[in-house]
């Protein structure tokens, strides 16, 4: 441990990360401390609505080919209440290191919203990215949709009940594949007050499952899930994979043995990539669709 004070710099605060992260005082702030930003070109606090939650980011790899590139846009997690796209740096550099656009986008959250206007955000913000993406190298036609755990959610749901794109002039045919990590796709009954409340009633809780709209219609998915995330079950992707197999759809499923629920994000997370496969997993998934 004496060694620690000998060590460069950028060991050091990688150290320091990973202990914010055990700790749990602003882990995020900490993490994105140390991640490298000098092969991104980064366009902030892009509207895309007149509202000030209703803003994204685009990354975009420099030094790659003049041709468009595939696109990433993702939605974070926070128990649909909570979140900054400013947080997820990390995701985006991990994804533009393997030559993806990035688009991280904030939404509105409760209690400003409830559901189903919890959807339009979402919505909104992928209109823009077909849009104008390819202002910035993007490629509309190829594009893929990520979240985390209630990020998942959004970017399931968006791309299966297609009345949520049909209210911004698009179909679920704008998505080449969707990606879900972590996510709550099939998560009744409702047991606390604060998920009773952003989901209003039994009805729209229902109507607010993923699951609900199984078929082979869908863009493909690839559910990825830690078996040892006690925040949202596992058997959420399990479920999810089985009724949209049933249904003739496509969907992949993997499971990580060891991983928790913040691990489903955190280690696409240069410092914390290691010997973890799960960005790649992505990125191979992403290119067999046609990134």
């Amino acid at each position: 441990m004496l060694r620690f004070s000998f060590m460069p710099r950028r060991r050091q605060l990688l150290l320091g990360a990973m202990a914010s992260l055990v700790s749990a005082c602003r882990p995020v702030a900490v993490l994105n401390a140390v991640i490298p930003t000098r092969q991104l070109s980064v366009y902030t606090s892009i509207a895309y609505g007149a509202l000030p939650r209703q803003a994204l980011d685009v990354y975009v790899p420099k030094n790659t080919a003049k041709s468009p590139l595939p696109v990433v846009l993702f939605f974070y997690g926070g128990s649909w209440d909570s979140g900054n796209k400013q947080d997820y740096l990390f995701v985006a550099e991990a994804l533009c290191s393997q030559g993806f656009v990035v688009v991280i986008a904030d939404y509105r959250v409760y209690p400003a919203v409830t559901f189903p206007a919890l959807m339009q955000d979402p919505a909104s913000a992928l209109n823009w990215v077909i849009n104008h993406i390819a202002q910035y190298q993007g490629d509309p036609n190829r594009l893929f949709l990520l979240g985390h755990s209630a990020g998942a959610h959004l970017a399931t749901l968006l791309s299966m009940d297609a009345h949520y794109l049909a209210a911004v002039g698009l179909t679920t045919h704008v998505v080449r594949g969707v990606i879900g990590l972590a996510g709550p796709y099939d998560f009744l009954p409702l047991k606390t007050d604060r998920l009773k409340a952003i989901f209003v009633s039994q009805l729209e809780a229902e109507r607010a499952q993923p699951i609900r709209y199984a078929s082979p219609h869908a863009p493909p998915m690839f559910l990825l899930a830690g078996l040892q995330d006690d925040t949202v079950w596992p058997r959420n992707s399990l479920r999810l994979g089985q009724a949209i197999t049933e249904q003739g759809g496509a969907v992949t499923v993997k499971t990580y043995p060891r991983y928790h629920h913040i691990d489903m994000v955190a280690k696409l997370a240069k410092p914390l990539r290691g010997q973890s496969s799960l960005l790649q997993d992505i990125v191979r998934w992403m290119r067999e669709q046609g990134a």
